[in-house]
């Protein structure tokens, strides 16, 4: 408590107490408050800075728990993204092998999504970079799970048609050889029995008695029934599909055969001959591959055993000259 001042009155030779007018006492009261509550803001402040209040301590845990759950989350899109790369393997270099068809290129895979910043919307925050982080690594798993997707229509697809693909591949000798006496010339240099020069030979040759039936050795559509008396003379192609077609030269005569006729592997379709540059009764046959003459030898897979396959191979490649 302030001390009481004094004033001595000349009047009457004695001291008078001075008590302050209204406006200084309002003052000084003014100024208590004001100490008092700038003592008030200055401790606030040094509580605030060192200890937490009860909200910040309850989005202190908060935010633990989110930072907990990102982590849990991310852990989980990793997981998918390791098992997902082993089922673009398996696709790749499994289901799409046996089906001959082409692994789908990186560029389709690991395309990134469009967009101008499709992230912007995000920025700004605390946490931008974990979200932003998150947002992209899901986006690129739900397009990748969107191309393996597509791609397992594409493998269904294949699966429906395998058969018809079996059904289709040549497999077959193309005339009955079963003590394989009939192979001839087979793929390779052999001489020209006609011109006696050393000329590549794309296909094998059968020796047969003239009339011997022929067989197509898939099912297929006849492309082209030809009679000629020059070349490979009276031939015939058939189109199996999947890229793949047999011909069947220096034949005798067809078995009632037209352009776009279907046959089944195993059907009768000609009859062997001698036509055209031969020199004796055999057939002259070829497998075309997307338009590439391919060896014969390796398309008797349902006819020969291991041995047969490896006798023929012998056969095959005698020297000597071909039949045509």
């Amino acid at each position: 408590m302030g001390k009481s001042k004094y004033r001595y009155n000349t009047e009457s030779l004695s001291y008078d107490k001075i008590r302050p007018s209204l406006k200084k006492r309002l003052l000084i009261l003014m100024s208590y408050l004001s100490g008092l509550l700038l003592i008030a803001i200055l401790l606030n402040v040094f509580y605030s800075s060192v200890f937490d209040t009860p909200k910040e301590k309850v989005l202190k845990r908060e935010n633990k728990q989110l930072n907990q759950q990102y982590d849990i989350l991310n852990q989980k899109i990793g997981n998918l993204e390791t098992v997902l790369d082993d089922i673009e393997k398996r696709d790749d270099n499994i289901y799409r092998t046996i089906f001959n068809a082409d692994p789908i290129p990186h560029s389709v895979r690991d395309a990134g999504i469009g967009g101008v910043n499709r992230y912007e919307f995000m920025e700004g925050y605390d946490n931008s970079n974990l979200i932003i982080e998150t947002a992209k690594r899901l986006d690129k798993l739900t397009k990748a799970v969107y191309v393996q997707s597509k791609s397992y229509d594409d493998v269904i697809e294949m699966a429906k048609n395998r058969e018809r693909q079996l059904s289709s591949l040549p497999a077959i000798q193309p005339i009955a050889n079963k003590d394989l006496t009939r192979t001839a010339a087979g793929w390779g240099f052999r001489i020209h029995p006609i011109y006696k020069i050393k000329k590549f030979h794309y296909g094998m040759d059968f020796t047969a008695p003239t009339g011997t039936e022929v067989y197509a050795t898939a099912d297929g559509t006849v492309e082209l029934v030809e009679r000629s008396r020059r070349g490979y003379g009276n031939k015939l192609i058939i189109n199996h599909g999947f890229g793949y077609t047999t011909l069947y030269a220096h034949l005798d005569g067809f078995n009632n055969l037209w352009k776009g006729k279907e046959v089944k592997r195993g059907d009768v379709i000609a009859y062997v001959g001698s036509t055209g540059l031969s020199t004796a009764p055999h057939l002259h046959y070829e497998v075309h591959l997307n338009g590439k003459k391919i060896n014969p030898i390796n398309y008797y897979f349902e006819d020969l055993t291991a041995q047969e396959f490896d006798r023929m191979i012998i056969l095959s490649m005698r020297p000597g000259q071909s039949y045509d």
